[in-house]
């Protein structure tokens, strides 16, 4: 993609708004460590959102402002967080019960890799001896109604995340159906990506350049 393109990439505020936005009134939505976590502060205030984190929260709020921070609540990723009006806290046994029950309508998680079939890897890349730990991914993969991804489409060595088929150790097969990176917001399909949306200055040429599979234009 040449610089005289001007493309201006979805910053992360903007990828949490676009998120936040598309989830539908009433779910009841996990958010995944990393980037996912920045959507509780975007979701619509007329809207209502129940946010969940399988340490044993439902009714997570946005993240607490500067010096109001209680070090004793916090996520599955140990950020500080605030609760909403009515929220519950409990075990993390009785929170896994309900991702591995199919209650949760929404996991929003992070990705190494996407493979066009909506298989996805976000774990471990085996980079370094360090043990990896898949926390509750698997479970959030295969047990969430729906999964969306939210990461960068390249890796810090310009290498695509959305590929035909993912190298790294796999988290749940075919899970994901939509993915909001920092250049396009693509749907998962049947026919592979399919193209939602586009970051100023993308070209579908330029797109599919930085993407390791074919992606559909509508």
């Amino acid at each position: 993609m040449s610089a005289e393109q001007a493309v201006a990439p979805f910053d992360r505020p903007t990828m949490a708004r676009m998120v936040a936005a598309d989830i539908p009134e009433g779910w009841y939505v996990n958010l995944g460590i990393g980037l996912p976590t920045l959507v509780a502060d975007h979701i619509p205030t007329e809207r209502e959102v129940i946010l969940h984190s399988e340490n044993g929260i439902l009714g997570m709020g946005p993240l607490p402002a500067p010096g109001e921070a209680d070090p004793w609540l916090v996520n599955a990723g140990k950020e500080n967080v605030t609760l909403v009006k009515g929220a519950a806290l409990f075990h993390h046994g009785d929170s896994f019960a309900m991702i591995r029950g199919g209650h949760l309508d929404l996991c929003v998680l992070g990705a190494f890799e996407v493979a066009e079939n909506g298989d996805l890897a976000n774990w471990s890349t085996s980079a370094s001896d360090r043990v990896p730990a898949v926390g509750g991914a698997m479970d959030l993969g295969a047990g969430a109604r729906n999964v969306w991804v939210m990461t960068t489409h390249s890796t810090k060595a310009g290498d695509p995340k959305l590929v035909s088929r993912c190298t790294y150790p796999l988290t749940a097969l075919r899970a994901v159906k939509r993915i909001y990176s920092d250049l396009a917001v693509i749907d998962v399909t049947g026919d592979g990506f399919v193209v939602r949306d586009m970051a100023p200055g993308v070209t579908p040429a330029g797109l599919q350049e930085l993407t390791g599979a074919k992606l559909h234009f509508r």
